[in-house]
């Protein structure tokens, strides 16, 4: 069966997609204009993504309270352990449940700019399983977490990291979202792992369509997800064609898109970069409409 077959079989998945805060006003736009054309998707969820730094933080606070108010959208704000005491976290998660936000996406966090590595705050939570553990004391919240196909970069190993995926889910979580990959195998084989480990929770795929191989190059070095070869050529030379990158991009992530769904996946979570197009056009393959 191929992945257009599928859409007339009715076997259509669960989507939720991820957006970060804007900077400016002129991406606040740009943002807005993406939310609401992908709101048109019914996704189960929306995330906004946290940064370190105070500014960051607020215009997430903003996003996520936007949303309530004005759109339909269910949203997951992200909370991390990064530069912040646990009354600071534990305020803004207090904030996030009276302005009726029910789901957190609890992660560790990136260190700041210009850091070398993660260094927890002395008064924060040290890693995420605590934030969890933090989380679930104030209020019900759903919780999702990160699982990493390809190992966390400041994991030992892929039992380690296991093991620490454990942690978070007898903390409290009751889903996971991955690091985006490209070859689906990384999945294929860490859902073998994790398995095999007793974790029972959904492990949900995180989809990222390439619209800048340069860029994802670039966040790839950062969070430890390997760019195949194959990629990278089927991206060489588009540089200064647009309409041609993005047509690839599409083709890319819905293919990656039809084995998951052959494996078994029936939830996929895409990695917006705050531009709808790729993301939408890959869900029109996939049925969602």
């Amino acid at each position: 069966m191929t992945l257009l077959e599928n859409t007339f079989t009715g076997k259509i998945p669960s989507v939720s997609f991820e957006f970060f805060p804007p900077k400016t006003p002129e991406m606040e736009q740009k943002l807005w204009d993406t939310i609401i054309q992908l709101e048109k998707l019914y996704p189960s969820f929306v995330s906004v993504t946290y940064g370190a730094g105070g500014s960051t933080r607020e215009r997430t606070h903003q996003t996520v309270k936007r949303m309530v108010q004005e759109t339909s959208l269910k949203p997951a704000a992200h909370l991390t352990c990064v530069a912040a005491s646990r009354q600071e976290v534990d305020t803004v998660a207090r904030a996030y449940w009276e302005a009726g936000v029910r789901h957190i996406v609890a992660l560790r966090g990136d260190p700041p700019n210009g850091a070398a590595g993660y260094e927890p705050h002395p008064d924060g939570y040290q890693y995420s399983c605590e934030l969890v553990a933090g989380l679930k004391k104030i209020a019900d919240f759903e919780i999702t977490v990160a699982a990493f196909p390809e190992k966390h970069p400041d994991s030992a190993s892929f039992a380690a990291d296991i093991d620490y995926l454990k942690k978070k889910i007898d903390a409290g979580a009751t889903r996971a979202i991955t690091q985006y990959f490209f070859d689906v195998e990384h999945y294929f084989r860490f859902m073998e792992k994790v398995r095999a480990a007793g974790i029972t929770i959904p492990i949900v795929p995180g989809i990222l369509p390439v619209g800048n191989v340069a860029q994802v190059k670039k966040f790839s070095a950062m969070c430890g997800a390997s760019v195949p070869l194959w990629l990278d050529k089927l991206f060489d030379g588009l540089d200064n064609d647009p309409i041609m990158r993005n047509l690839v991009a599409v083709s890319v992530a819905s293919e990656q898109c039809r084995r998951l769904m052959e494996f078994g996946c029936d939830y996929l979570h895409f990695y917006t970069l705050n531009r709808a197009d790729l993301t939408a056009a890959v869900c029109r393959i996939l049925g969602i409409r």
